[in-house]
């Protein structure tokens, strides 16, 4: 679990892309472990949707299609929509307290123009929307889709200063209207952030 979950965080992390190669007994070298673990790790992530596995060619870092993510997209705008009702109707002081760290650290990597950081921390605000939902399957099927799709907006998407702030208003946005506990407004602006992504990778792809 522990290979498996480093080998995870460094494809979401872009140290490996969509289509590059991951290899026993590189892998092996480069996390101290013997070809065993490594093997098991390629399964689980297979599940998971992060690597292709094929006959004959290897293991690879799974590559998605604009119709696929399209599709991911679809069901994440309704799952958005359900994260922002729950999250506003119950959110604790301790999620609060969370969330609102979480937004402090993104608007100071906006605001150095550091895109690693903030990209990161982007996804850090959405698992901890989904995981304060109060619904672990819900978490659990969120963070399986966006781990697929942060597949194919790391390979098409960069963010650049702008966009960053952009992105930044629309968080606070989101993050008020939960503080608030207006239930409605969250999930609409969730939505609303979804669909844009969405758009945004079309844009990317002509």
């Amino acid at each position: 679990m522990l290979v498996q979950a480093e080998l995870e965080r460094m494809i979401l992390d872009g140290k490996f892309l969509p289509g590059d190669p991951l290899r026993e007994t590189g892998l092996s070298t480069l996390l101290g472990v013997s070809r065993g673990p490594i093997r098991e790790a390629f399964r689980g992530l297979e599940e998971k949707g992060l690597v292709q596995v094929e006959k004959n060619c290897g293991v690879q870092v799974r590559t998605l299609s604009i119709e696929e993510a399209d599709q991911i997209y679809d069901v994440r705008i309704c799952l958005e929509q359900l994260i922002g009702r729950n999250v506003a109707m119950q959110l604790t002081k301790a999620g609060d307290k969370e969330l609102s760290q979480i937004i402090g650290k993104m608007e100071n990597a906006a605001k150095q123009e550091d895109v690693n950081p903030y990209t990161s921390l982007n996804f850090a605000f959405h698992d901890a929307l989904a995981r304060l939902s109060g619904n672990p399957k819900l978490h659990e099927t969120y963070s399986r889709l966006v781990s697929q799709l942060s597949l194919f907006r790391r390979k098409t998407y960069i963010h650049n200063r702008n966009s960053m702030l952009a992105s930044l208003a629309e968080h606070k946005q989101i993050y008020a209207a939960i503080e608030q506990k207006n239930a409605d407004l969250a999930a609409d602006l969730l939505s609303g952030h979804a669909k844009k992504s969405k758009r945004s990778i079309h844009e990317c792809n002509p």
